[in-house]
């Protein structure tokens, strides 16, 4: 992902709204299967995930699919996602257990808004039974995360001083350890058989000025062949492939470009990876470009010419929007759903949850219930920690939360938001003694994420008694500003709405989409706090 898009001559924007033309790809009807004619009657429909997972990169071990995303600055970082079919999936941890890069990802003097983790690398490697993930911070340095299982613990491995940027990870057939990396010019390296040094680097290949920019590397090797599967942000895909080796020579070939998406109103699919099925069949997982809710994950089969070129299978001259099933042994067990209730039982957060930059740990606990403490004195929600957030759910859903106030104290702030460059919450605002129901709009940033609002009082009401429900409904398709409504009840049953609907902005430049977040800071002093038993995502 390049940070730099909206300096370039070429306007990403355009690219989001691009919806018509092909490079590369062939029609199969809706019912043809690229791995089994007996699975025509199964499809599956894209988005396969409507939730912000961008910059996927995708792998198989065994019978267990994972995929890898960019969080930025959410804290844990780099989620890996877990699926049996490539369609299903859920989340099974965190590659980054802390974002420990800096104070700015502490909120501390500085913030790391649009920084952190961006598109990054997870590998299996066999010979060790280890996964692996690689990724860049800062454009200073690179570092690599292991785990001998998905889902964690992961820890920290090695720090490389080589930056790099939109970095592949390739572990070859003879156990080697490579890396494409880059913006424009695309460079391997190589790294050392404990994977925690470059021991060479390389430019092997210059983007034609006919192109433009190419990034988002991905790296493999199949038939013999070495591929890096490249995106022109945001709108295309590209490929090089060599048969000399991993440092080249490459010839380059377009594999889509300004290809019509299979979300109405969204950008064109691109970036992400390929993977193979047990029986064969090969796929692409991209991203589609849908703001206000961010980057959304799309999946397609894909065939190869004869001469070893990817080709993606196209419907009705479009990435399709319901494709055959994946033919794959049956799941054994069935994922569990990104949606539906948590009542924080047990004492840790599951792993759908993700915290604005990183939390201060001794201001938060869960145990039956999530109980937040306040961890900033402020009147700036950009600047307050422990931030929970969750992604919402497209392309309509409603976050719903229980929440106890008893324990607040004169000063505080606490309630349920829509969450980007610009938000708006409903909540609770006590002072004086007396705590009021509130509606909250105009927290904004400006271009350098620096705050230009913290936030006007748009609506109010009376609360009595200790507990209130929060609800935040949000409508995320793309194409224009969406509304958000706040609404709020004293018995969970009925709900009434409080304050104008807030309208969610779909510029792209904040890369992360809106997500609903529970907050709970202080204005004068510490030692409030809050306790939210259930938080309910659903969809119409």
């Amino acid at each position: 992902m390049d940070m730099s898009w909206a300096h370039q001559a070429w306007p990403r924007r355009r690219a989001l709204t691009a919806a018509a033309g092909l490079a590369a790809g062939a029609l199969i009807p809706p019912t043809a299967s690229p791995g089994s004619a007996s699975a025509a009657a199964a499809t599956f429909t894209n988005p396969v995930i409507w939730q912000d997972f961008a910059d996927v990169d995708v792998i198989r071990v065994g019978d267990t699919y994972y995929a890898s995303a960019s969080t930025m600055h959410y804290s844990p970082g780099a989620p890996v996602l877990r699926s049996y079919d490539l369609v299903n999936w859920e989340i099974a941890g965190h590659s980054v257990p802390a974002l420990d890069f800096g104070a700015k990802y502490d909120l501390n003097g500085a913030r790391g808004y649009v920084r952190g983790i961006w598109a990054s690398s997870l590998a299996y490697r066999p010979s060790n039974r280890t996964f692996y993930w690689l990724g860049q911070i800062d454009f200073a340095r690179t570092y690599v995360y292991t785990a001998t299982a998905a889902e964690g613990p992961w820890a920290r491995h090695t720090t490389i001083n080589t930056p790099y940027y939109d970095a592949g990870l390739l572990v070859d057939t003879d156990d080697t350890l490579y890396v494409a990396y880059g913006n424009t010019t695309i460079s391997v390296a190589q790294l050392s058989p404990d994977g925690r040094n470059q021991v060479r680097t390389q430019q092997v290949f210059t983007t034609p000025s006919s192109v433009g920019t190419l990034e988002g590397s991905r790296f493999y090797k199949i038939n013999g062949q070495y591929y890096i599967f490249l995106t022109r942000p945001a709108n295309g895909q590209y490929i090089l492939k060599s048969s000399s080796g991993p440092f080249g020579p490459y010839t380059m070939r377009q594999v889509l470009l300004d290809l019509r998406g299979p979300i109405p109103g969204g950008g064109v699919p691109h970036q992400g990876g390929l993977v193979q099925t047990q029986n064969g069949a090969w796929y692409y997982l991209a991203f589609v470009d849908a703001y206000p809710g961010g980057r959304m994950p799309a999946l397609a089969p894909i065939t190869w010419t004869s001469d070893g070129w990817p080709v993606v299978q196209l419907v009705d001259g479009a990435w399709g929007s319901t494709y055959p099933s994946p033919v794959v042994p049956p799941p054994p067990r069935q994922v569990t759903p990104m949606t539906g209730v948590d009542t924080f039982d047990g004492t840790t957060l599951k792993p759908r949850w993700e915290w604005n930059h990183n939390p201060d740990n001794t201001k938060w606990s869960v145990n039956n219930g999530l109980t937040l403490r306040t961890a900033t004195v402020t009147n700036d929600l950009y600047w307050a920690r422990n931030t929970l957030t969750h992604r919402i759910q497209g392309p309509t859903s409603t976050a719903t939360v229980l929440l106890d106030h008893s324990a607040m104290r004169d000063g505080d702030r606490t309630g349920l938001a829509l969450l980007r460059d610009s938000s708006a919450w409903i909540g609770l605002k006590r002072d004086g003694g007396t705590t009021r129901l509130v509606m909250v709009n105009g927290l904004t940033m400006d271009g350098n994420w620096n705050t230009t609002g913290t936030g006007t009082e748009a609506a109010s009401a009376p609360v009595q008694g200790p507990r209130v429900w929060l609800r935040a409904s949000a409508d995320i398709r793309p194409g224009s500003a969406r509304p958000g409504t706040f609404s709020y009840s004293t018995d969970g049953t009925t709900f009434t709405r409080l304050g104008p609907a807030f309208s969610m902005g779909n510029d792209w430049r904040f890369f992360m989409g809106y997500r609903f977040a529970l907050f709970n800071h202080a204005t004068q002093a510490l030692g409030g706090a809050v306790r939210v038993t259930r938080f309910d995502l659903s969809t119409p």
